[in-house]
């Protein structure tokens, strides 16, 4: 329907999935300086970070996979630096 070509992703990367990276980043610098007593509190700070993106910033994530696939495939699954 979509008219998507599946790409096989191996059992393990030494990079993280493509599909990933463009959530890491940002995650990392909304935790950054923040300390968690309790597990329940870090989690909740991780829902907070995801309801605090808007629609611009996932569909840039997805925007960005094809181009993300290709570095993997050309690096022929090497390790990526940004």
């Amino acid at each position: 329907e979509l008219k998507w070509d599946t790409v096989l992703h191996p059992p393990y990367l030494p990079d993280i999935a493509p599909s990933a990276y463009h959530l890491f980043r940002p995650l990392k610098l909304f935790l950054k300086q923040k300390r968690f007593v309790k597990y329940e509190d870090f989690k909740m700070a991780v829902f907070d970070f995801f309801d605090s993106q808007s629609a611009a910033f996932w569909k840039k994530g997805i925007d960005d996979l094809p181009e993300r696939w290709l570095i993997v495939v050309t690096n022929d699954g090497q390790y990526i630096v940004d």
